[in-house]
């Protein structure tokens, strides 16, 4: 076990190669146990007891820096002491459950009462033990704690593929609405020649033009962009078409123009809407001619290219205010696809936010392991305005920014993480269930046989089950203070 001092950085823990357990991209499975309890002598117990178990010990007497160390190593297990000076485990437990429902947490307490146990339970402990904690009781926990992180190695590794396969040249969506868009793509492809590709700001349309492009026979063949809205009305026909030399006021030499250089490939034209009345009449001619002229040219010359253009306006609207043209519409929109805002496709959201994150940790050179429950929940419940450039730059932020090796609420903008939602609880295992009933009929009927009443058992059973986990082992029904003072928790 590694002895700090309260007053070290969490991130100490770690700087000496300290892996954690709860997912697939880890460098080691090796287990992380985490002890919290302000008594030496039991975090001397834990290591010399767990030294031939294969499992990382690590431990703090003081619950803050405890606290550090739980977002620092992202242990498999916490040992959580339930009285301690300053802060109880109660406490540490509701903080440490605040910040990621999924940390497996074990009460550990010299002093049993059952309604203590039950507000454990309650907050989402996993279980309630007595000290002394035997040699044996902590092997089941570690048996336990390993199944789980065995889970979400299978999940994390389920979830790669679901990236693997729910991709399409870089696009990443399992909603149906982005499969709809999956399919159109693959359809559309080996015959474009035009389409027409909307959707709001930031939903990915230079990815679908990229797609249909890398997916058609001109794939090998030249990709050009060109936004419409970026350059003063005078420059743009002269990059879209080219010019001659001396054409115009500062035309020093000849110029092809992007048709011309991108001949035999796609010409992608972003913010189509954006293009004034002579250049959208100049390219509705290249669009049904098939041929170019440059400015200062009297001579046209072909071009082949397949033309995608995108808008996140309403050209219906822009038709009807005579600013964009009907007929270089109806040209364009020979195929029309429809990027859904991020709002709508939900299902998709958590998946780019762990491929960003993956691509985000080898960029930065970090070891980010996963994204907290509370994490998932703040992205989930944002509204995502700049869709999936937003969703990027919002992970990309958090990975730069992040001590810990797991994105954490904290790492969000404020805009984002202030719409938190509680994260849904786990199922609880049929044995779990059945300790947490045993230990609320205890908790709320006067004696043992209305307790056995209540759960619709007899008394014989009930005092099997109060056995089987540890709760009491007086027989006297009268008083529910005896139940308390079980002669297996001492300090």
């Amino acid at each position: 076990m590694i002895k700090r001092s309260s007053g070290e950085s969490a991130n100490a823990a770690v700087a000496d190669g300290t892996t954690g357990s709860r997912n697939a991209s880890q460098p080691s499975s090796q287990l992380v146990i985490l002890a919290i309890d302000d008594d030496p002598e039991i975090l001397k117990f834990y290591e010399l007891a767990l030294a031939k178990e294969g499992v990382r010990v690590e431990g703090s007497a003081d619950p803050h820096y405890g606290l550090e160390l739980v977002g620092a190593l992202n242990p498999g297990l916490v040992l959580l002491d339930l009285t301690m000076p300053g802060i109880d485990g109660l406490e540490v437990l509701h903080r440490i459950r605040e910040r990621d429902p999924l940390t497996r947490v074990v009460m550990v307490t010299g002093n049993y009462s059952i309604e203590t146990a039950v507000k454990a339970i309650q907050e989402g402990a996993a279980d309630y033990v007595c000290k002394p904690v035997s040699v044996e009781k902590l092997r089941a926990l570690i048996e336990e704690a390993r199944k789980l992180v065995n889970l979400d190695q299978q999940e994390a590794a389920l979830e790669h593929k679901l990236i693997e396969v729910f991709n399409l040249e870089g696009m990443i969506g399992r909603s149906p609405l982005m499969l709809e868009v999956f399919d159109l793509i693959r359809r559309v492809a080996p015959h474009l020649r035009t389409a027409l590709v909307t959707g709001e700001t930031g939903t990915g349309k230079e990815l679908v033009a990229r797609a249909l492009h890398n997916l058609s026979p001109r794939a090998k063949q030249r990709f050009a962009v060109f936004n419409c809205g970026a350059l003063v009305e005078t420059l743009v026909e002269s990059q879209l078409f080219g010019h001659r030399k001396g054409s115009f006021t500062g035309a020093i030499n000849d110029q092809v123009g992007l048709f011309g250089w991108a001949d035999g490939g796609t010409i992608f034209l972003d913010e189509i809407g954006e293009l004034s009345s002579t250049a959208q009449s100049k390219l509705l001619r290249v669009l049904e001619t098939g041929e170019v002229q440059k400015l200062g040219s009297p001579q046209a010359q072909p071009v082949d290219v397949q033309v995608i253009a995108a808008t996140g306006r309403d050209l219906n609207e822009d038709m009807r205010s005579g600013r964009f043209r009907p007929d270089l519409w109806y040209r364009l929109n020979m195929v029309q696809i429809h990027l859904p805002p991020l709002r709508e496709r939900r299902e998709d959201i958590l998946l780019l936010a762990r491929h960003f994150m993956a691509r985000f940790s080898a960029q930065y050179q970090k070891e980010l392991w996963r994204i907290s429950r509370k994490t998932e929940s703040a992205l989930l419940a944002h509204s995502w305005p700049g869709n999936v450039r937003e969703l990027v730059n919002i992970i990309g932020r958090a990975c730069m920014l992040t001590q810990n090796k797991v994105l954490d609420l904290e790492d969000l903008p404020e805009e984002v993480r202030n719409q938190s939602v509680p994260a849904p609880s786990l199922p609880l295992t049929l044995e779990d269930a059945e300790k947490r009933a045993v230990m609320r009929a205890l908790a709320t009927m006067k004696n043992k046989a209305l307790a056995a009443r209540a759960l619709g058992i007899s008394r014989a059973r009930l005092y099997r089950h109060i056995e089987k986990y540890g709760l009491a082992q007086d027989s006297t029904d009268d008083q529910q203070a005896e139940i308390r003072k079980s002669p297996r928790c001492r300090r």
